[in-house]
């Protein structure tokens, strides 16, 4: 897949992500993924970013830095939002969290089939507790 056609697919996941559209993921994403090195079926990866939206209901990525490959994307995503319910294990404090997620994505056959995804729960835990 071309550098450019691959970016443009990245980004018209993320949108999908974005609008909570989880029942389109399967244009973007292989029926059976590896997350940080678990495999899972795409029904899972959905309800895993569905929890995560309704625990944090303003969530929401924006691209800070995207390099491409000739199958790989590696991001760097910004998300500055307000918990309602615990978030990667901590309790909300009614604060607002900014923080980065640095995500690699290898694409086969133009959909996503590996996910390595890293989040710093030690910045959130530290935005959260004040």
């Amino acid at each position: 897949m071309p550098y450019l056609s691959l970016r443009a697919t990245y980004l018209a996941y993320l949108d999908v992500v974005n609008e909570r559209r989880f029942g389109d993921l399967a244009e973007f994403v292989h029926d059976e993924i590896t997350y940080n090195d678990t495999t899972v079926i795409r029904q899972e990866f959905a309800d895993m970013l569905a929890a995560d939206v309704k625990a944090v209901p303003d969530l929401h990525f924006e691209v800070q830095l995207l390099v491409n490959s000739e199958d790989a994307v590696a991001v760097r995503l910004w998300c500055d939002c307000a918990p309602a319910e615990p978030m990667f294990g901590l309790a909300p404090s009614g604060r607002r969290v900014e923080f980065a997620e640095h995500g690699f994505y290898r694409f086969d056959h133009g959909r996503i089939a590996h996910v390595w995804s890293l989040i710093d729960n030690q910045l959130i835990q530290a935005q959260l507790t004040g």
